[in-house]
């Protein structure tokens, strides 16, 4: 048997944890030879990838990013050629299978793949945590400790100088990030992409706070929307698969803000260095469970498939099923009733 894993997307932290529990269950548990496969589907198109054995996948748990390389702007479905270079190289490589690791746009990719006859497995890979069908991907819990690090950070500062500082977090359209790290890191109001905010609701939260303790932080997804506006775009990609990109909220919301306040409104986009650096020991466990289930997969050939998390258990969901699409925040969620309880701004009215 011969397998071939490749990272999608963006960077995130965890990636080379499934590397090494894919290649080392399947190397454990059946002699497999495993082939890494270079940037992604970049690679595959190109034909660059490399073997993978128990040396070079030892000693990779705890590193950030991937080994293998990524790329979000490579699609072999684009083209009928860059297809066909794909499948030819699949073929010429032998592979009975690849492992395929990333976010929504990447399981779109791989379920497109199989319709093609290329044997697929998927992995949930995103920071933001919104592929459909899985309650927790890895990389979460390591971006929200950066995220609850930084508004520590931030309140020492507001505190000091009587500022209302405002930290933008990834996320995409999904508010899980900024959520989870708003409450974890005490910000007084959070913003999410779920619950258009009330530009009037928010800064009269600064202004009490201005009265008694001086200081505001707020927590804002980088896909939240004033009221009757829109979301803030960075940036096109035309030839990425997903080519908008957002970015710069929080200079948006300071420029609504400050003609309300007496206090200076201060923003901070935390942006790439929520998926730099090493996993958390969760997302390492995380990621290690979710590529061995992925190994298992392969071994008991179900195939177009991807691994997921459902309560506390593994399990897997057919690839049509989550490609292209986003799990976002419930409005009636649990964590957005604590928010509200425990007296933190939604920005709602």
């Amino acid at each position: 048997m011969r397998i071939g894993v490749l990272t999608g997307g963006g960077d995130c932290p965890g990636l080379n944890a499934v590397i090494r529990a894919v290649t080392k269950s399947l190397i454990h548990q059946c002699g497999a030879e495993v082939l890494g496969i270079e940037d992604g589907f970049l690679g595959l198109i190109e034909g660059r990838a490399r073997p993978l054995d128990w040396r070079a996948v030892s000693g990779i748990v705890a590193t950030g990013g991937t080994i293998l390389g990524t790329s979000n702007r490579a699609n072999p479905l684009g083209r009928d050629d860059t297809l066909a270079a794909a499948l030819r190289h699949a073929r010429e490589w032998k592979l009975d299978a690849v492992v395929a690791i990333g976010g929504d746009g990447t399981m779109a990719i791989a379920h497109g793949m199989t319709q093609h006859g290329l044997r697929m497995v998927g992995v949930p890979k995103t920071i933001d945590n919104d592929i459909e069908g899985c309650e927790r991907s890895f990389g979460f819990d390591t971006a929200v400790a950066i995220v609850t690090e930084a508004l520590e950070r931030v309140q020492t500062t507001g505190q000091s100088h009587g500022r209302v500082m405002i930290v933008e977090t990834m996320g995409r359209y999904a508010g899980w990030i900024a959520l989870e790290a708003g409450i974890a890191g005490a910000a007084d109001a959070i913003l999410l992409p779920e619950i258009d905010y009330d530009v009037e609701a928010v800064a009269a939260v600064c202004r009490e706070r201005e009265q008694r303790q001086r200081y505001t932080v707020i927590c804002i997804a980088e896909g939240a929307k004033p009221r009757g506006g829109e979301m803030t775009v960075e940036r096109r990609l035309d030839d990425s698969p997903d080519p908008i990109r957002l970015g710069g909220v929080a200079h948006a919301l300071r420029a609504q803000l400050q003609p309300h306040l007496k206090s200076e409104v201060r923003a901070t986009v935390l942006g790439h260095v929520q998926r730099g650096g090493a996993p958390t020991p969760f997302d390492r466990v995380l990621a290690t469970q979710f590529g061995n289930e992925a190994a298992h997969l392969v071994l008991r050939g179900e195939f177009d498939r991807m691994v997921t998390l459902v309560g506390a258990h593994l399990a897997s969901v057919p690839l049509e099923r989550v490609a292209g699409r986003n799990r976002r925040v419930p409005l009636d969620h649990p964590l957005l009733t604590c928010a509200r309880q425990i007296g933190v701004s939604l920005g709602e009215t």
